[in-house]
């Protein structure tokens, strides 16, 4: 049997699940080949046999400060990828969003003669337009998941492929809605508000206490019920830390104004994000993937975000677009409401929270453009598409089973 060796780069959680998406579709695609996987990711990789040279726990940072504190670390491991891919000299190498790092090893992976195939490529329409020119010169396959990438690729001369979403695979509810309130000890009659506070620790210390505080305001005058899911890299030891500790603040400062306290129902959970989104009646989402996770479950939503204020005041002028949500950016209007840096407080927030709670036809309109939405991701198979793509890319190997997994796919693609 013929052995495969690719090199993976994913820095992420989002970009780890999507890789090992990639791997199960490549062995499917191509029983006849034995692959050997190796590079940088996180326990979705791993499961699916890749060597990593480096955990997403320790590269899932955002904003440039943190970047910046974490140089040495991210500069070791730079130099490490290369010294492998040097040694190793995989068939391709395949980076999967991460553009912060991806982007700078583009130009000595090429000096080293190797194939390089960009999965979920970076944002560039939305900031930093200047990165399409090192796209389009050292990059051999650019695979996008949004629809409108591809013309924008097209005007600045890059033939980007379009796969669909891969989370249009993966989003959906596991259990019915009576079902899921029984087993966290919730009312199914009552208003039920998911609060997601991020994907990064950093995010979560800014964010979450926000969150809280507004549930907390929220639920002196509603009778709602909130659920907080967790992403994988968050402990639930850090939220509830936390949650107390917003939950005293707040509550020192209402006893001290009108004598009263009163703490809203709330619920800590993992592994439970699409349940929690399926059957809530509004989400609070920070700024990201988890946007794109409730438009496809159908969620309506606020969009919240915000980042040190240092970082906030370093990218905003690199940004090309007037609003942050991807729900919002994909619909070319305010489908959904927004509340980013310094407009993120509990007080807006739970006034928002009231609003959109009290009118339903508001949020019913929400759901109708939502719908509408999911129709522009593709209707599945994203995982499948790009392994079929990185196969062809390859096929000009001087293995006979690579050439023939090649034709083989080419011919199937003509039928897609």
């Amino acid at each position: 049997m013929t052995t495969l060796s690719l090199m993976i780069v994913a820095g992420e959680a989002s970009g780890d699940q999507r890789a090992a998406e990639v791997m199960r579709a490549l062995k499917a695609e191509a029983p006849h080949l034995s692959f050997r996987i190796f590079g940088c990711g996180g326990p979705a990789m791993r499961a699916e046999g890749a060597e990593t040279f480096a955990d997403i726990s320790e590269t899932a940072i955002i904003g440039p400060l943190e970047v910046a504190s974490a140089l040495a670390r991210f500069h070791a491991l730079y130099r490490r990828l290369l010294h492998l891919a040097r040694e190793r000299r995989p068939a391709a190498v395949v980076l999967v969003d991460w553009p912060e790092f991806n982007m700078k090893l583009l130009r000595p992976l090429k000096r080293l003669g190797l194939r390089t195939i960009y999965y979920i490529g970076p944002q560039v329409w939305a900031w930093r337009t200047y990165r399409v020119r090192a796209l389009r010169r050292y990059v051999d396959r650019l695979i996008v998941i949004l629809p409108f990438e591809v013309e924008f690729y097209r005007r600045h001369g890059i033939a980007a492929e379009y796969v669909g979403h891969p989370l249009v695979d993966v989003v959906r509810a596991t259990l019915p809605r009576t079902t899921f309130c029984q087993k966290y000890g919730l009312r199914p009659d009552r208003p039920l508000i998911s609060l997601l506070p991020g994907s990064r620790p950093t995010e979560v210390e800014r964010i979450l206490p926000i969150l809280v505080r507004a549930a907390r305001a929220l639920a002196t005058h509603a009778p709602a019920q909130f659920l907080i899911p967790l992403a994988p890299a968050i402990h639930p030891e850090m939220a509830w830390a936390l949650i107390h500790r917003a939950l005293q603040e707040t509550r020192r400062a209402r006893m001290s104004e009108t004598g009263a306290s009163f703490d809203p129902l709330l619920r800590v959970l993992q592994g439970e994000t699409y349940n929690a989104l399926a059957h809530a009646d509004l989400a609070v989402i920070t700024s990201g993937t988890a946007t794109l996770e409730a438009a496809l479950l159908g969620t309506p939503m606020i969009v919240v975000y915000r980042a040190r204020a240092i970082n906030y005041l370093l990218i905003r002028p690199l940004l090309h677009v007037n609003t942050f949500g991807m729900v919002n950016l994909l619909a070319g209007e305010r489908i959904v409401p927004e509340l980013i840096q310094w407009d993120l407080t509990p007080e807006r927030l739970a006034e928002t929270l009231r609003e959109l709670l009290a009118d339903a036809t508001r949020r019913e309109a929400m759901k109708r453009r939502l719908a509408e939405l999911r129709g522009q991701l593709g209707e599945g198979g994203a995982a499948v598409r790009a392994a079929r793509i990185l196969l062809r890319a390859i096929a000009e190997s001087s293995s006979p089973d690579l050439r023939r997994s090649g034709a083989t796919l080419s011919q199937e693609d003509n039928r897609l």
